[in-house]
């Protein structure tokens, strides 16, 4: 079945870096658009970036521009979210995603980051 493991998430200072990543399997990873999404309880979800199947077209929301990375090694099965200049704003739940058409229909279970000093 399909499985969305992310992992790298932790207690960074704001300034910091973290790489997030998403294991993939139980479906063909080259065939799907992926993307990171985060939760903030008192936001609610928000969009962070996106990316299409073949790894050469990126979106980002214009919270993260600058400063996060999407990227995807197809040959690992593995999505990538490099974040940089950390915030405490960017404190959430980060879930990877696996995009049909214009839904995101397989969710992980999340990666926590925290940013705090």
């Amino acid at each position: 079945q399909v499985q969305l493991v992310e992992s790298g998430g932790g207690l960074v200072q704001p300034g910091g870096s973290l790489r997030l990543s998403c294991a993939a399997s139980g479906f063909t990873f080259t065939d799907f658009r992926m993307s990171w999404v985060r939760q903030d309880p008192r936001k609610g979800l928000e969009w962070v970036s996106s990316i299409n199947n073949g790894g050469g077209i990126t979106e980002y929301a214009d919270s993260v521009k600058g400063r996060f990375i999407i990227s995807r090694d197809n040959a690992k099965n593995t999505l990538y979210l490099q974040i940089d200049s950390l915030k405490p704003e960017d404190t959430a739940l980060y879930y990877c995603t696996r995009d049909l058409y214009s839904t995101m229909d397989y969710w992980g279970k999340g990666t926590l980051v925290t940013v705090s000093s």
